[in-house]
């Protein structure tokens, strides 16, 4: 019960810090987009997936909620205000834990971090969708405009028959990548590595700025080795010790592997990502470049592994 008397506190706390915007912040701002962009600065076990689905609750709320998902390893809460400890009197740790988090403005040593976070998939695009959905409102034309607008584009020229060009003379619209990357199949899911070969998941677990660290990610059908989310890009990794291997396995590896990664590549491409290959050696990388010149430039040399 001081728990909950707690957390309702926080929310009125929350609400009197967001009633007076400052001088400098715009006078209407999303709690929604609030709650996303704070979250994304924290270490999340299920890629934020807590957090996009609570992040239109009071921050407070969001917090007790997903407090579950958090990666607990990465993180530690102090009180230095002792605010917590007091009205979470007889609480366990993981209740101050949340106290700490839920405040509603963030005290300078209350949530330590180790290691470097990658902010979750899902949490970043339900951030790209909050700017898309922003950028749409900006391009939208004011009420003043609209009739002149209007005027304007009754009085053009229609365009010759045969023309190559769109309508009014302008170039075609490209066409729009969101539905597919809205396909079920194309978001990325968290599943087991596969085989048991460390030395191979140790080099995927490597990759800078990958996220689904200890596991595979699953798109389109397809176990990908490693994903930057920043990035959107998909990873296979290739631990082929080539430059020890005689000139006729060389020869069966690249023809094995080829084929194997331009079906990866497509499936990678479909969903909106790009695809790098992660390989050991310099001549690993021109041999499967020279076997298939889609690959150039695709292909990289681990240095990290």
């Amino acid at each position: 019960m001081r728990f909950r008397a707690c957390i309702a506190l926080l929310l009125v706390l929350s609400a009197c810090a967001s009633s007076t915007p400052s001088p400098k912040e715009p006078a209407v701002r999303s709690p929604r987009l609030a709650n996303l962009q704070r979250a994304a600065a924290l270490p999340w076990t299920d890629d934020g997936r807590c957090v996009a689905q609570e992040a239109s609750q009071p921050w407070p709320v969001l917090a007790e909620r997903c407090f579950h998902a958090l990666d607990h390893d990465r993180i530690r809460f102090n009180d230095p205000t002792r605010r917590c400890a007091v009205a979470s009197a007889g609480a366990a740790a993981v209740g101050i834990g949340i106290c700490v988090l839920a405040a509603p403005e963030i005290i300078v040593g209350a949530v330590i971090v180790t290691g470097v976070v990658v902010v979750g998939v899902a949490i970043k695009e339900a951030l790209d969708a909050y700017e898309r959905g922003a950028s749409r409102e900006r391009a939208s034309p004011r009420p003043e405009t609209e009739s002149a607008t209007r005027e304007a584009s009754a009085s053009r020229r229609p365009k010759p028959e045969g023309s190559p060009l769109g309508r009014d003379g302008a170039p075609p619209d490209p066409p729009d990548l969101e539905p597919r990357a809205r396909r079920p199949e194309c978001t990325p899911r968290r599943v087991p590595p596969k085989g048991g070969h460390p030395f191979h998941n140790e080099c995927a677990d490597n990759i800078p700025h990958s996220a689904f660290r200890g596991a595979n990610v699953l798109v389109n059908g397809k176990a990908f080795d490693a994903l930057q989310p920043a990035t959107r890009t998909l990873w296979e990794v290739k631990t082929d010790n080539f430059d020890t291997y005689t000139d006729d396995l060389q020869d069966i590896v690249i023809k094995s592997q080829v084929p194997k990664l331009l079906i990866e590549r497509d499936l990678a491409k479909a969903c909106g990502f790009d695809f790098r290959v992660g390989v050991r050696s310099a001549a690993h990388k021109v041999e499967l470049e020279a076997a298939a010149r889609e690959l150039r430039g695709l292909i990289v040399i681990m240095d990290w592994c």
